[in-house]
């Protein structure tokens, strides 16, 4: 039987080569079905069984790398379509309207809200280093998961989604700052889980299985 599609969206910006090795890793200890496929092809994005949008450094340049690489209407495509689709870090931020980073530049639009530049009296921005989870509401990336598990942050902005039921982990920073997100088959973690150990891996390994 041919082996299904995970692709991973290559835009020129993201962690591509941990996110494909830990996804490679759990292939590898689990036989999965799917092949790893790091990719800026839109027709691999758009026939692809899963999707991951890895994102690392700042919102203005990824919405414009996305913009050259032709890639938004794929990625508009695939979280339309019911594919199950995850964002890491930066894509989660992406999803939503727009930044405080890149002020006028639109995001992808895809859950409504904005991403706004986090306030922690007292504490470090970016905030980076391990924290835990505080889980809110279902999430099929969180399912078997120990209660409030750590996992492993470096960010200076957070998503404020207009609809607090897509929110489904919190992580406390100076007060409770979104952590994961999902809406039907789209689901976003704003932490690196391929850098988060045990917790993550299996976070990932979830997400294989949806």
């Amino acid at each position: 039987m041919a082996l299904k599609t995970l692709a991973i969206i290559d835009y020129g910006m993201g962690n591509l080569h941990s996110v494909s090795k830990a996804f490679a890793k759990l292939n590898a200890e689990n036989g999965s079905e799917y092949a790893i496929v790091v990719t800026s092809d839109p027709a691999v994005i758009r026939s692809a069984g899963k999707v991951v949008l890895p994102g690392v450094g700042a919102f203005g340049d990824c919405m414009a790398n996305l913009t050259s690489y032709g890639l938004i209407d794929s990625i508009k495509a695939v979280a339309g379509s019911g594919t199950p689709f995850m964002g890491i870090c930066l894509g989660l931020q992406l999803l939503f309207d727009g930044s405080e980073e890149a002020p006028g530049v639109p995001g992808l639009g895809i859950l409504p809200g904005m991403v706004r530049k986090l306030v922690a009296p007292g504490l470090k921005i970016p905030h980076m280093g391990w924290n835990n989870l505080e889980l809110k509401a279902a999430s099929p990336l969180f399912a078997k998961l120990p209660p409030a598990p750590y996992v492993y942050f470096v960010h200076s902005y957070h998503a404020v989604p207009d609809n607090p039921a897509v929110v489904t982990a919190v992580t406390m920073y100076g007060g409770a700052v979104t952590a994961a997100v999902g809406s039907g088959n789209v689901q976003a973690v704003q932490f690196h889980p391929e850098k988060s150990s045990a917790a993550g891996l299996a976070i990932l390994a979830n997400f294989l299985r949806s």
